[in-house]
């Protein structure tokens, strides 16, 4: 809830013009504040400003996902000590000045200081104000900070004016402009589609390499799979295992490769995590969340509630909120850890983390996870491939500034990328659009579907060219199906539906358990290295004897989801004579024993790791357990009536084909640890090409779903969220409201707002006491309101006030004009070059959305989700009586969910 005191600080004004509520409101748009609202026609264009300044066109992993910004805060810092909360103190000593575009001797503001403004000037407390002074130039315009959320609606009004300035322009010059931009979307998510289709040969060829590595080596060329040096083969005089180069005697020979195996799975594992650690980012406490990764384990103290008297929560003074820090831990995050899926949702919704998306993680993420996966450990490469794209989609949104200098266009073009990293994940283009749309995006225009289908076919076609499994498919693996299924097995169907969403609600909560239980013990959160050397050593020790744990997990996918040859009847493989089929069964169950508990313990450790295909893995092993237990019953009792349907031709798989079963489990167990539905359903069918099989695989999914939400309502990304307390308000999932918006308005205070009842005028010197206050009080996104007469008049974000203010030279002696109206801009002819820095008016938001305090909540719900606010005005008989943030109704709603109330 946003934070406000009573006492903390003396008056700084007549009581008329103290402050009230004011909540988390950051900067209304990613360009110069000067072209978010034209009251004026003298006001500055964002071009004529930016022409003045000197080009800073730096950026790096640690700039803001909005613009270049060179300023920003570091997040490597040790543990905080008790200070002002976000106070952004920079130092400006030595640096070039504004550009002076008018003398201020004899100005409006001046004049207007000396007639009105010199019997209210007091003199305040100079601690910190020229400490606080942000950076100068507007390049280094901190719009959007850690940890604040965006806003939609001022988004699309910045870039509505944008083009309009665009479209001004009637010349040829003018058209060919407004072509280009028109087509800069396109430019931009096809090089993104082709960047992602490089980015995943690379991981796939050299991941590939490196996995065979555990077993020996090729003599023609160590750097060669053995598939590669083998051409196809399964043995061949080329390979070379380990035991032949160390171990002469026969009697031995096993156990040299299997410490040969058992060393590089740990050796592999730990680079991978040493690389994965040098993404490590240190949060101060000010801003602690519980963790930024998949680390189910980490802490989430819950604060304790006060109430005032009335009932309502007693907010902190920015005294108490500057002492809190040192009892609270700081927040550590790895940006290259996990699949990166939950934290991609988050941003997309409009959530800033500085770093997670930058040139570093997308480096660091792409050469831990060739390690991690060529390890051997039960992880995928498919969940961080859709983090790698979304990297390179904010990477190349730089290119242009439509899309790098409004977080909202940005957002557009990342959640394309993150659907053409399913893409080149699967070989599923139309899988990729479906699970941007259904999983990671919040907002959708229908342009954005079109835009995104565009950047998969090019991330498709690119990957095709390259041509990464030599097999001229972009499909990880592909199955043909050549026998239709029987009506009597839709009941295994079912079964193994039920059976998949059951085993994906159980992973999710045996991965809770293990992270609460061994994942906090002292040791293991401190040193992450070793519980990654601890959980490789187990994979290592006991994948070794099982062929089907051993192999990498797209090739046991593979061979779990194949149907059988004619000549194929290998007792020792998956096409067993009738007699042989206990035995496989066995086997597999004892593989799916293993793959299970592996896949629990490796979930949430520091290494690039996702669990798509690791989830179909072991859904793949229980479909194929049930696949041959039904062909076993087919082939003993082939005179049952059930089954006189069946040829009786003696061929194994005439009738009943294992590997359809294990494919409809491996998407029934995926569904129930990412509950996807529709998704899922299309990309088995882009696998498999088969239209004979979408029902079954769309019946399973469907039964999964509903099995896995009776057991556990969140999916396992959903839980990331929730226990890592992601300002993140889901669209999918309303609550039942009973309540209305006053019951969480915060109190009204007189020291949060701006009243201009008497005179329009305010001190600076007022001001920047009054955006200091909002930084002690941790609100990088808030705002002052603007009060005339106790009715809403105007809401200034604090990041534009801050970037007014710092364009004035003279703090001390400048009165700020705060009118919301055009008939306080008394010199509206002019001109450009000498607007007066202290008329605040174009920061100004005139018409902030505003709703009555007696308001239902569902209508609030829809008003922050359908129209992306970033806050709501609270009136009173029409007047101003509070604001609710984003954030403050997120957590009032996570406290509806701890009470019991279920969703809609």
């Amino acid at each position: 809830m946003p934070r406000s005191t009573s006492s903390h600080h003396p008056s700084l004004l007549h009581d008329d013009e103290e402050d009230a509520t004011a909540s988390p409101h950051a900067s209304l748009t990613f360009i110069s504040p000067t072209t978010s609202r034209r009251l004026r026609s003298t006001r500055t264009s964002e071009l004529d400003l930016r022409s003045r300044l000197p080009s800073r066109t730096f950026t790096e992993e640690h700039s803001s996902l909005l613009a270049n910004t060179d300023g920003v805060q570091s997040y490597s810092s040790g543990p905080p000590t008790p200070r002002q909360r976000f106070s952004r103190h920079q130092s400006i000593a030595g640096s070039l000045r504004y550009p002076k575009n008018h003398s201020r001797a004899g100005s409006w503001g001046v004049r207007l200081v000396t007639a009105l403004g010199s019997d209210r000037r007091r003199t305040i407390n100079e601690g910190s104000l020229e400490d606080s002074k942000a950076s100068i130039f507007v390049d280094e315009r901190v719009w959007y900070d850690q940890f604040t959320s965006t806003d939609w609606v001022h988004d699309s009004i910045a870039d509505a004016y944008r083009v309009r300035e665009l479209r001004k322009r009637r010349d040829l010059r003018g058209r060919i402009y407004a072509w280009f931009d028109g087509a800069q979307g396109w430019i931009l998510v096809a090089i993104i589609g082709c960047i992602t289709a490089c980015l995943a040969y690379f991981v796939d060829v050299t991941e590939t390499s490196i996995f065979d590595i555990k077993q020996g080596y090729c003599t023609t060329g160590w750097y060669f799979s053995k598939r590669k040096c083998c051409f196809g083969e399964s043995e061949c005089g080329t390979w070379s295992t380990w035991a032949d180069v160390f171990s002469s005697n026969d009697r031995y020979r096993q156990w040299t490769d299997f410490a040969a195996y058992v060393f590089f799975v740990v050796v592999l594992a730990a680079a991978s995590c040493i690389l994965t650690l040098t993404t490590k980012t240190v949060v101060p406490s000010s801003v602690s969340l519980s963790t930024l990764d998949e680390n189910l384990g980490a802490d989430n103290r819950n604060r304790r509630v006060d109430l005032d008297g009335l009932g309502q929560k007693r907010s902190l003074s920015p005294t108490q909120a500057t002492a809190e820090p040192q009892y609270s831990p700081t927040t550590i995050y790895y940006s290259a850890a996990g699949s990166g899926v939950a934290e991609v949702k988050v941003i997309l919704s409009g959530f800033v983390l500085h770093g997670y998306l930058g040139v570093k993680t997308l480096v660091v993420k792409t050469l831990a996870l060739i390690l991690s996966v060529a390890s051997g450990l039960s992880i995928g490469k498919e969940g961080p491939y859709v983090h790698i794209a979304t990297c390179v989609g904010n990477v190349a949104c730089r290119m242009f500034a439509k899309y790098s200098h409004n977080d909202g266009k940005r957002r557009e073009v990342l959640s394309a990328s993150a659907a053409s990293g399913v893409a080149v994940a699967f070989g599923a283009p139309l899988g990729g659009v479906l699970f941007s749309l259904e999983e990671v995006s919040y907002y959708f225009p229908p342009k954005t579907l079109f835009r995104t289908f565009f950047c998969c076919i090019a991330a498709a076609l690119s990957l095709k060219f390259l041509n990464p499994y030599g097999t001229a498919k972009i499909v990880m693996f592909e199955v043909r199906y050549v026998t239709d299924w029987r009506f009597f097995e839709m009941i295994a169907f079912i079964l193994l539906g039920v059976l998949g969403g059951a085993a994906g609600a159980l992973f999710i909560k045996a991965s809770r358990f293990w992270a609460r239980t061994f994942r906090r013990i002292s040791i293991i959160k401190r040193w992450p290295l070793l519980e990654v050397a601890l959980v490789s050593l187990i994979t290592g020790l006991v994948s070794f004897w099982n062929r089907y744990t051993r192999l990498a997990v797209t090739e046991l996918l593979f061979e779990l989801a194949s149907p059988c040859s004619q000549n194929d009847n290998s007792g020792t493989g998956l096409c067993p004579h009738t007699d042989q089929i206990p035995e496989v069964i066995r086997y597999l169950l004892v593989a799916f024993v293993i793959k299970s508990i592996l896949t629990i313990i490796t979930f949430g450790i520091k290494v690039p790791a996702g669990i798509y295909v690791p989830s179909m893995v072991v859904g793949g092993l229980l479909g194929r357990i049930v696949g041959h237990t039904m062909q076993y019953l087919v082939l003993k009792y082939p005179e049952a009536a059930i089954f006189r349907s069946c040829p009786n031709d003696g061929q194994l798989e005439s009738c009943v084909t294992p590997g359809v079963y294990a494919l409809v489990a491996a998407g029934a167990t995926m569904c129930g640890v990412t509950r996807l539905s529709v998704t899922l359903a299309v990309i088995l069918f882009e696998l498999t090409g088969s239209l004979d099989h979408v029902l079954p695989f769309s019946l399973s999914v469907l039964v999964s779903k509903w099995t896995a939400d009776a057991l556990e309502p969140l999916s396992i990304y959903d839980l990331l969220t929730d226990m890592n307390s992601y300002p993140f308000l889901d669209n999918k999932m309303k609550p039942v409201f009973t309540t209305e918006l006053g019951d969480i308005t915060p109190r009204l205070r007189m020291e949060r707002l701006i009243d201009i009842s008497n005179s329009p005028l305010v001190s600076a010197r007022v001001l920047r006491r009054k955006l200091e206050y909002l930084h002690m009080a941790g609100e990088l996104d808030g705002g002052l309101p603007v009060v005339r007469n106790g009715v809403l008049v105007g809401l200034i974000p604090a990041p534009d006030l801050e970037f007014a203010l710092d364009r004035l030279e003279d703090e001390e002696s400048c009165l700020c004009l705060m009118a919301t109206q055009i008939t306080w801009n008394g010199f509206d002819n002019e001109d450009e070059e000498n607007v007066d820095p202290t008329d605040f008016t174009p920061y100004i938001d005139p018409a902030p959305v505003a709703l009555d305090i007696h308001s239902p909540m569902d209508l609030v719900y829809q008003c922050f989700v359908k129209l992306g606010l970033r806050y709501i005005c609270v009136l009173r008989d029409g007047h101003y009586t509070g604001l609710v943030h984003k954030k403050a109704f997120v957590k009032y709603i996570k406290e509806l969910e701890e009470r019991g109330n279920t969703p809609a």
